[in-house]
């Protein structure tokens, strides 16, 4: 049954409903229709927003991190000592990945196949904008002498390095279903690297 959307909701309601059908179909099964219909609107409306079916699931993707980094920045401006800080964040951008896409595992490797190209070439901005984010704690960490580091964006992208197999897309279906593992390695990985960068007192 289609429904009126003000202009503004429509793309969201496209996304939202991009999201339903991959945890109940996955990507293949998936078609432009099934989208609308699930949305309430037109199949023309869809293209009106989105050219393919590529494109609403790389947004999609995109809608994740904008909301991952959203939690980033609020733990950036949080009272939180910079070594706690660092420590959320890394934990934060593992989790809040997991619980984004924890309904639809059994279609995610269908997903990132058939998106490899177009994913990978986004991927590499999603790392840098969080990496952005997490150098300036570093720095601040080090102004404060908190952490002895050369370069903030190299040390940033190392701790990201780090915590990238635990990411949903390096999991198996298998390891998808362990959210409580996942948080404990990410956790225990978070301090081993923590206590590289921490300033020794003499």
């Amino acid at each position: 049954m289609r429904t009126t959307l003000a202009p503004a909701d429509v793309r969201d309601a496209i996304l939202d409903a991009a999201e339903r059908l991959l945890a109940r179909y996955g990507y293949k099964k998936m078609t432009v229709d099934d989208v609308a219909r699930e949305a309430g609107i037109g199949k023309g409306t869809t293209y009106l927003h989105f050219p393919s079916k590529q494109e609403v699931v790389l947004c999609t993707i995109d809608r994740i991190v904008g909301r991952l980094l959203d939690q980033l920045r609020a733990i950036a401006q949080s009272d939180a000592s910079p070594p706690e800080k660092v420590r959320l964040m890394l934990r934060t951008r593992v989790l809040f990945r997991f619980d984004s896409v924890k309904d639809y595992s059994q279609g995610l490797d269908d997903v990132l196949r058939a998106l490899r190209p177009a994913y990978l070439a986004r991927r590499q901005r999603y790392f840098a904008a969080e990496a952005a984010i997490i150098s300036d704690i570093l720095c601040a960490g080090r102004d404060a002498g908190a952490f002895t580091l050369d370069d903030g964006r190299a040390t940033a992208h190392l701790l990201l390095l780090a915590t990238n197999s635990l990411l949903p897309y390096s999991l198996s279906r298998r390891e998808l279903g362990k959210r409580k593992e996942v948080e404990g390695q990410v956790g225990r990985i978070a301090d081993l690297l923590l206590d590289g960068l921490r300033r020794r007192t003499p």
